[in-house]
């Protein structure tokens, strides 16, 4: 086996894990910055981490206008923030936007020039700013992850930066942030969490410690997500859920996502379809198209996923891994792109950029099955 490498910020994850914020941030910094939504702050859901800050004797500030996808305007107005308080530490609160926005401010409050300079791998030089993350939905990962996606609306491309000087320094995770969320982001953190599963699984990358927290996360995703679905206060689902999440972000941060995500970010960047959404309208029908690649692999996701596989050839048990997951995206009321509202005019004016995108965006070289320019407008009209 080829050598491979293992990467995890300190975790501390549970039923009321958030309100060990304060005694963290104790020993890291003076004052925070905290990153969130407005409407998170509303909600109530900073309570208990603003006592534990108060209680620790660390001051904070808030900055919480992050109210969309990650946006580079957010990633300035973050920054300004936190220079004009003076922070020396960055807490996020909330999903993968605020997560993603205050990875992007710990770079440039320690590294010159644009975010866009460091687009790509490993080229942030210098370690940004301590971070704890503390998630408040069961999806992005993006709080064990090197990586952060921020929208540039004047390019219309989501940046992918990956460097290890943009992980979290802690994250802790609490299910019980997660049983105010909405079916909708329920459904599509959740099928977010199961892409990064099943992509870090049929990775190229892929390796022993990897395929074991991805498969498991597949199996506790599966098993949970149509519970906290159908109802947000079963906290056992919501706990399993978060877990799921968590592994699964450790799983693929550490081998790689693939083509779903490489056709997700532009699909995104050019219609404003959330993240979540976005892979979970691809998913199924990459998958189809990829199992030639590796069809022992996508066998092992139908089993994962609690399908009977026994006495079937080795195909016919890999496109099980399809019916699941077209089952559970169904189940969920997961629409298709035409079914999301974006007119087919539109979309075919773009639809060969996107594609060119997808070349170009780092993930779908991963991909277990290679696909040609042609072959990803095809899928994306599949899926439309």
């Amino acid at each position: 086996m080829a050598s491979a490498t293992f990467r995890s910020p300190f975790v501390e994850y549970g039923l009321d894990a958030s309100k060990a914020a304060g005694r963290y941030s104790a020993a890291i910094g003076k004052k925070a910055l905290i990153v969130t939504d407005r409407n998170l702050e509303k909600a109530g859901l900073l309570d208990g981490i603003k006592t534990s800050m108060a209680d620790a004797g660390v001051r904070f500030a808030v900055y919480d206008k992050v109210v969309t996808e990650p946006l580079l305007d957010y990633v300035k107005e973050g920054l300004t923030a936190f220079k004009e308080n003076q922070c020396d530490l960055l807490i996020s609160v909330g999903g993968g936007s605020c997560i993603d926005t205050a990875k992007g401010i710990s770079a440039l409050a320690t590294n010159p020039g644009k975010l866009a300079d460091y687009e790509g791998r490993d080229k942030v030089p210098n370690p940004g700013i301590p971070h704890i993350a503390i998630p408040t939905t069961a999806g992005t990962g993006s709080e064990v992850s090197p990586a952060t996606t921020i929208t540039d609306p004047e390019r219309n491309v989501k940046m992918l930066l990956i460097s290890a000087h943009l992980g979290t320094r802690v994250a802790l995770v609490d299910p019980l942030l997660t049983v105010q969320m909405s079916q909708k982001i329920t459904a599509s953190s959740g099928l977010d969490a199961l892409t990064h599963a099943l992509e870090g699984y049929i990775s190229v990358k892929a390796h022993p410690i990897s395929d074991a927290l991805n498969l498991h996360a597949i199996q506790l995703i599966s098993e949970n997500l149509p519970q906290a679905w159908s109802d947000g206060t079963n906290i056992e689902a919501r706990s399993n859920m978060m877990t799921g999440s968590l592994i699964a972000g450790m799983g693929f941060c550490n081998s790689s996502v693939a083509l779903v995500h490489g056709m997700a970010r532009p699909l995104g960047a050019y219609f404003h379809v959330p993240h979540g959404i976005a892979n979970a309208v691809l998913l199924p029908t990459v998958m189809e198209f990829s199992i030639w690649g590796n069809p022992k692999r996508y066998a092992k996701i139908a089993e994962a996923m609690g399908e009977n596989t026994g006495g079937m050839s080795l195909m016919d048990s890999a496109y099980l891994a399809v019916k699941a997951v077209k089952k559970l995206s169904d189940g969920l009321q997961i629409p298709s792109i035409r079914g999301l509202g974006v007119p087919a005019e539109d979309f075919e004016k773009v639809v060969e950029q996107m594609s060119k995108d997808t070349l170009v965006g780092g993930s779908a070289p991963f991909n277990p099955r290679k696909a040609t320019l042609e072959e990803i407008v095809e899928l994306y009209r599949k899926a439309y």
